[in-house]
């Protein structure tokens, strides 16, 4: 085992702790000694001695019960101990690969805590180089403008553009006068500068204060994050704090960026892409396509479904379409997942796995439900996993009808038009935004974060769709999904397509109880949106305490187990996956031939391309090579 310093143990920055010992003859590592500009080390304790905004103390601090919480914090001491263990060429020799794993992280922290030092100094650049008559902006007494042959300077010092250096300038000053917590997470290696710039950026369009509170709504959120998780957490929380802010900059780019632009790929091949584009319409042509392709797929049009999404994209803008071109197959298998997965309906796997009818009449879904997001935040595209609002539930909607019968041609075998293909959108909207009682982000799959308004447009569309469909779910104060239901049409309730205009922040939307129910607000309620009237039964959803109600006694589970595993997971469990659950495996925790049960309990939502195999001295992370 590694001996890590001891946290207190002495400063990391202090001279008389000696020079680093080198690994191999080629390292030439300097003595440790102060920071330049005075104060402590960048790897000292954080200013304040607040928490970090990757939740709980800083790396290396002491934990509320006493002892060290995590790994040490990065700095000198840190720096000399991965030295020496890493040894010469850095083969780690006499680590085991545990160990070896956990050098690797303390060097990323290092990375980190050495990119942090970097900006530090490039702030004191910053302070030398006033613009006359901008005085200094508190915390950190930052001028507001600098020389502008500081970017020259820069630039030649490290041997990068001036559009590079420029931009280094300006992280370095954001980070302090804006975003103290990322500069603190940063420095204490809870992420990387590659991280940091992606809050950065995302925040340059607020005020100082409004950025102060979407960083704020991420901490404890970073640890562990990838870049593509911190970029939705931080674009939800810019829309949650600013979320009129939000539907202005959306409008001012439909019109600003709209372009359509074409160019030649370094291979020789060609690219053609939208920018600019209007949310609803752009997600209803990525439907269209989708659709487009897997209808030929079921034709029989020979392809991998992302060479036929080409085809299909191209049909589309050019008025043809494939299978005019290919005569129709009737041995052509079933799509199974339209993901092209080849393991779609083995036990446990594919999207055929999913939910099966709502014959039982409790909160699971139906064959053509789209269930909401299970966390609190995106459904996937990502996901990555978003901010818990704590509003107490959230409306997942969906609008299209999928693959089936008839889909993909017309009733006298003719390929369909292109009006004749329904859209769809997975939608989730917080249920105070769409009562009009709160402005927060919605969700929609493949775009990620809404703004309220742009969310109420989608509802109501859906509202008007015949194959919408509508869930309903409960979430705690942390946003985890604690109750679902999956609602059905009113009797003698179906909404026209043809009624209505366009969706409006004023779409008429109630959710009232039917009447008395069990306690925790669970039961059958009604929810009204525009002139659709719909009925949800409310049901818990297995979290901690589980009663097992929804136990399968066989290997698969039913519709209605996996449909609230997947709302509870949202995404795939493991924390570095955002595939959205409703494209994962259903997976046991303990093997069902080795007693595992078919429960919430011990089941949960994993991708098939990094699924685990703990059949092999376990659990070991294996890449599926479908």
């Amino acid at each position: 085992m590694v001996a890590w310093p001891e946290p207190g143990s002495g400063r990391d920055d202090d001279p008389a702790a000696g020079p680093l010992p080198s690994g191999g003859a080629q390292d030439g590592n300097p003595a440790g000694g102060p920071t330049p500009g005075g104060g402590p080390a960048p790897g000292g304790p954080a200013p304040g001695g607040g928490p970090t905004p990757g939740g709980g103390p800083a790396p290396g601090g002491p934990t509320p019960g006493g002892g060290q919480a995590g790994p040490p914090r990065p700095g000198l001491a840190v720096a000399r101990v991965l030295d020496q263990v890493s040894g010469p060429d850095r083969r780690c020799a006499g680590l085991s690969d545990d160990e070896a794993f956990d050098v690797l992280g303390r060097w990323d922290a290092l990375e980190s805590w050495c990119a942090s030092a970097k900006l530090g100094v490039v702030r004191t650049l910053i302070r030398a180089r006033p613009v006359p008559g901008f005085g200094p902006k508190e915390p950190g007494g930052l001028p507001q403008a600098w020389q502008p042959y500081l970017t020259e300077e820069i630039a030649l010092e490290l041997g990068i553009s001036k559009r590079a250096a420029d931009a280094l300038i300006g992280l370095a000053w954001d980070l302090e006068a804006r975003l103290p917590l990322t500069a603190r997470a940063l420095d204490a290696g809870v992420i990387s500068l590659g991280k940091a710039r992606i809050i950065a950026d995302a925040t340059a369009v607020l005020t100082d204060e409004l950025a102060a509170a979407a960083e704020a709504l991420l901490a404890g959120r970073l640890a562990g994050a990838t870049h593509g998780q911190i970029a939705q957490l931080i674009a939800r929380a810019v829309v949650t704090v600013d979320p009129d802010g939000a539907r202005k900059r959306r409008e001012q780019a439909q019109q600003d960026d709209a372009r359509v632009a074409f160019w030649r790929e370094h291979a020789g091949t060609a690219a053609l892409a939208g920018f600019g584009l209007p949310p609803d319409q752009a997600l209803a042509a990525n439907q269209h396509i989708q659709d487009r392709a897997l209808a030929y797929r079921a034709w029989g049009v020979p392809g991998t479904l992302d060479q036929l999404r080409v085809l299909a994209f191209l049909d589309a803008l050019n008025g043809t379409d494939a299978r005019r071109r290919y005569p129709q197959k009737t041995d052509t298998p079933a799509a199974g997942d339209p993901d092209g997965n080849p393991d779609a309906g083995r036990p446990g796997g594919g999207a055929d796995a999913g939910p099966a009818d709502r014959r039982d009449g409790g909160p699971g879904g139906g064959a053509d439900s789209e269930p909401g997001d299970g966390r609190a935040g995106q459904p996937g595209g990502g996901a990555d996993a978003g901010l818990g609002d704590g509003r107490g539930g959230r409306l997942g909607g969906s609008v299209g009808a999928g693959p089936g019968p008839g889909h993909g041609g017309l009733p006298d075998g003719s390929p369909p038009s292109i009006a004749g293909l329904a859209a769809a959108a997975n939608l989730t909207i917080p249920l105070l935004d769409l009562l009009g009682l709160a402005e927060h982000a919605g969700e929609a799959y493949g775009l990620g974060a809404l703004d309220p308004d742009l969310a109420r447009q989608f509802a109501a569309a859906a509202a008007r769709h015949p194959a919408s469909t509508w869930c309903v779910t409960v979430t705690d104060p942390d946003g985890h999904a604690i109750g679902h239901g999956c609602a059905k049409p009113a009797r003698g309730n179906r909404p026209d397509p043809g009624s209505g205009g366009a969706g409006t922040r004023d779409v008429p939307a109630a959710f009232t109880p039917a009447g008395p129910g069990p306690p925790g607000g669970y039961g059958t309620w009604h929810l009204t949106i525009g002139t659709l009237q719909l009925q949800v039964k409310l049901g818990p959803i297995p979290v901690t305490d589980c009663d097992h109600r929804y136990e399968s006694a066989g290997y698969q589970p039913s519709g209605t187990l996996r449909h609230l595993v997947e709302i509870r997971d949202g995404q795939c469990t493991l924390p570095v996956c955002v595939r959205h659950a409703r494209r994962c495996d259903f997976e046991h925790a303990v093997p069902w031939h080795k007693g595992g049960r078919t429960c919430a309990c011990e089941c949960d939502t994993r991708s098939h391309m990094m699924r685990v195999n703990s059949q092999i001295g376990g659990p070991v992370l294996v890449r599926s090579a479908a």
